[in-house]
């Protein structure tokens, strides 16, 4: 097999451009930009999945990810007694009393002919069964949310141990996913776009407002690490001699030790996924899925079950978003509901996707990484050219407005790196074989 010299100097330079960005502004820097960078690369491994094996057009990833961070708070935060003995427990059953009632709808709407009049018990079903739920649940969220309001004012978690929150935010979002995918996937692709746009927003919607879930906009902050804490580190022994004797700083040398953990569990996490994809792209599987996805009549004619399949792959990419979204708020030890954008955590997934190379997995990971160096280095790199332009210019309003203008670069930078990507390597810059 001939080596690939073109991939090899693609992911060559991006290492460089880390090593560069390193030197020039600190490794403590470059390290946090690289440890979600490899979790973009996650998120983008997974809508490849949906999109390049099956063109499964998907632009809710900002719920998915949400799912991922919302399993950490559930998993791992501090159990709250206090919220469970004042209507906890209430919370549960009445969730479960309503998803009842939406199945038993189901389940009659199914043996009853169809019609207006058959619609009629169903809808009487419904709306008896809201003001039900409402009355369990509404007594329960509010005695929830009146325990300690400014520290807790949430049902907590279960604490276990933080890694233990990863694959439940995968089941999460597989689970959102699924009901999206029973949905819309028998229709056409369009509906697949609004239904999981409809749903992001949902649940964005939902853990901006659900005090007892997540705290809502309040955050909830202190969650676990799987890593050392820096104060930890600082107070061990051991560690403040290493430091002393190569004459490192006590403060930086242990912030870049955490970091430096994070990009080897992150990057661990990602090469297994990345091999998981490789070997399912290259399976019998693999090859059924582009063949549907290249041409779904003819892949219908030889007895494949197009909607069956299109439900697993996309469930299969959700999960791989829902695991990158608890690895993100695990590294930053909160849960914020406000910074879930579809800016930060759709288009510029699908950016990275399009410039990396849409149904090749290691594009995927290249554009990933590739393009939230930009992202994040637009800013200073702007800043630097801006002063450059203006060094000439007296102080005044406009000069003063150019310089604060820098962080806006991000926007056309990312639209010109679509553009030139789209012009001369439509294909990204690792295309499919």
């Amino acid at each position: 097999m001939s080596v690939n010299w073109k991939n090899i100097g693609l992911f060559t330079l991006l290492v460089v451009m880390f090593l560069v960005a390193g030197f020039l502004q600190g490794w403590n820097v470059v390290l946090q930009v690289l440890n979600l960078g490899l979790i973009s690369a996650i998120m983008a491994l997974g809508v490849n999945m949906q999109w390049g094996y099956a063109g499964l057009f998907n632009t809710g990833v900002v719920g998915f990810a949400a799912l991922g961070g919302l399993a950490v708070v559930l998993v791992s935060s501090p159990f709250d007694p206090g919220a469970w003995a004042a209507g906890g427990w209430r919370i549960p059953f009445a969730l479960m009393f309503g998803a009842g009632i939406i199945a038993l709808a189901g389940v009659i709407w199914k043996r009853l002919p169809g019609g207006w009049v058959s619609a009629l018990p169903i809808l009487a079903i419904l709306i008896a069964g809201f003001f039900v739920f409402r009355l369990f649940f509404d007594p329960a969220v509010a005695a929830v949310e009146s325990i300690t309001p400014a520290a807790t004012g949430n049902i907590g978690g279960l604490g276990l141990p933080v890694l233990l929150s990863w694959p439940v935010g995968g089941l999460l979002a597989a689970g959102a996913a699924w009901i999206v995918a029973k949905t819309a996937l028998g229709l056409r692709s369009d509906y697949l776009a609004i239904a999981t746009l409809g749903i992001a927003e949902i649940i964005i919607a939902i853990l901006k407002n659900e005090d007892w879930l997540d705290r809502g906009v309040k955050n909830v902050i202190g969650l676990p690490r799987p890593v050392p804490y820096e104060v930890d580190l600082q107070q061990s022994a051991a560690f403040v001699d290493w430091t002393t004797r190569h004459g490192f700083d006590l403060q930086t040398a242990s912030s870049i030790v955490v970091k430096l953990c994070y990009t080897g569990l992150f990057a661990a996490v990602l090469l297994v996924l990345l091999l998981l994809a490789q070997l399912s792209l290259n399976s019998p599987w693999g090859r059924m899925m582009r063949a549907i996805r290249d041409n779904e009549v003819a892949a219908e004619a030889m007895g494949k079950d197009v909607v069956r399949r299109h439900l697993q792959v996309f469930v299969i990419g959700a999960v791989l978003i829902g695991v990158a979204g608890a690895m993100m708020t695990t590294l930053e030890g909160q849960l914020t509901p406000a910074s879930y954008n579809p800016l930060r955590f759709t288009f510029l997934i699908w950016v990275m996707v399009i410039v990396g190379g849409s149904g090749n997995n290691w594009g995927a990971v290249l554009g990933g990484l590739m393009i939230w160096f930009f992202w994040v280095e637009v800013e200073p790199m702007g800043l630097w050219l801006i002063d450059w332009i203006t060094v000439a210019m007296p102080d005044g309003p406009l000069k003063a407005h150019l310089i604060d203008s820098a962080a806006q670069m991000r926007l056309p930078t990312m639209g010109i790196i679509l553009l030139l990507a789209l012009r001369f390597s439509p294909r990204g810059l690792i295309p499919e074989k």
